[in-house]
């Protein structure tokens, strides 16, 4: 067995690939089921499978990414010669399976089953994610530093990071349905507690499945992790201002989503709901044009089946998640889970936007914040 040298997306010179953790890898696929009289696959999601020469943890880790990205996005880091988060956790002794979402990468599309698909073009991309500080959409914005090269189109490394960028289906109840139906039946073949590795959209898909699953599931990192509860932000939402009777007033309506406060489908509270309408909303804050902040009015449900599951919340200092994600993490506390919430520039880690884990410090976080917490919650 030879040592690893995988080709980052993010090269364009095949002469600066680095040497990565010796490990074994393979692939299989889960979840599909046979559609229109047994003739087409559907619902699979394709896993990789990466196993270090030796495996010191007894916790596998499940990386899910988010919207637009493949698992592909773990593996690499960025600046063309820094390993990714996988590699990372490999040198670490983790066994990793790294999944693609139904329609998306290497998990097959079947155009006449599943739903329509969207892709996030270039100027979205460089708004939110690699360039924000050239547009400065919310406050923290121009804090931006961490991305490699000008983030914009022409650049190498955003042009290679944008070819990597995948449709994924529209609707995000049959996205949410599918990947936890598939996730259920990863988590049951592999029958052991495991971690997630979550990243913005897939956040949602880690909290389905502990759900589905709690004992199978040790823990969970949140990376910027979907949200806030009931509404989008401004960011991705159809934002008005409403009349006020002064002046000096602005109140903001945004777009619901979300309707079980995290999730975009049913996931177990108690007291038990039958509707999303069951849960009693209570505005905490609606001054911002940004966001609104709700929360469930107390005595909220509980996540029942999260209560005995720790997390994390990671929050990038110049990510539009650092104006909601304390909604997120209140949600999740008054809900009954145990959840530590860490913003990256109060321990000193500064720059970073939505792609934090592939950005110029990747590393730097992982070391001092993700993988020590990982190994508290392990040894705990």
């Amino acid at each position: 067995m030879y040592p690893s040298i995988p080709y980052t997306f993010m090269q364009s010179t095949p002469s600066k690939r680095y040497r990565g953790t010796l490990h074994y890898r393979d692939y299989f696929y889960v979840g599909q089921s046979y559609a229109s009289l047994s003739s087409i696959a559907q619902g699979q999601i394709y896993v990789e499978h990466l196993v270090p020469n030796t495996v010191t943890q007894k916790c596998p880790l499940i990386m899910i990414h988010g919207y637009g990205m493949t698992g592909a996005h773990w593996l690499t880091g960025s600046n063309n010669v820094s390993i990714g988060w996988a590699d990372w956790f490999l040198a670490k002794g983790f066994e990793i399976y790294i999944i693609d979402e139904p329609s998306r990468g290497r998990s097959a599309h079947q155009v006449t089953v599943d739903g329509p698909l969207h892709t996030i073009d270039t100027v979205t991309m460089q708004q939110r994610l690699t360039a924000p500080a050239q547009y400065n959409l919310w406050p923290n914005a121009k804090l931006h530093t961490q991305w490699p090269g000008s983030g914009v189109a022409g650049d190498d490394f955003f042009d290679q990071f944008y070819a990597s960028i995948m449709p994924s289906l529209s609707d995000p109840v049959e996205l949410s349905e599918k990947t936890r139906d598939a996730g259920v039946k990863l988590l049951d073949l592999i029958d052991r507690p495991v971690i997630f590795m979550t990243h913005s959209q897939g956040s949602q898909f880690g909290w389905l499945l502990a759900d589905a699953r709690p004992s199978l599931v040790k823990a969970i990192v949140n990376l910027d992790p979907g949200g806030p509860p009931f509404f989008e932000s401004a960011i991705f939402s159809s934002r008005t201002q409403v009349a006020s009777s002064t002046a000096e007033e602005q109140i903001w309506r945004f777009t619901p989503a979300r309707p079980y406060g995290l999730t975009e489908i049913p996931i177990t509270y108690s007291p038990p709901i039958t509707s999303p309408s069951e849960l009693a909303q209570q505005v905490i804050d609606d001054s911002s044009p940004y966001f609104i902040h709700v929360q469930q009015a107390e005595p909220a449900h509980k996540l029942i089946n999260l209560v005995n599951i720790p997390e994390l919340v990671i929050t990038a200092e110049a990510s539009y998640h650092s104006m909601y994600d304390h909604c997120t993490v209140e949600f999740l506390r008054r809900a009954g889970v145990p959840v530590e919430h860490v913003k990256l520039e109060e321990v000193g880690i500064r720059g970073n936007g939505h792609m934090m884990f592939i950005e110029k410090n990747a590393l730097e976080i992982v070391e001092k914040e993700v993988g020590p917490w990982i190994e508290k919650v392990i040894r705990d």
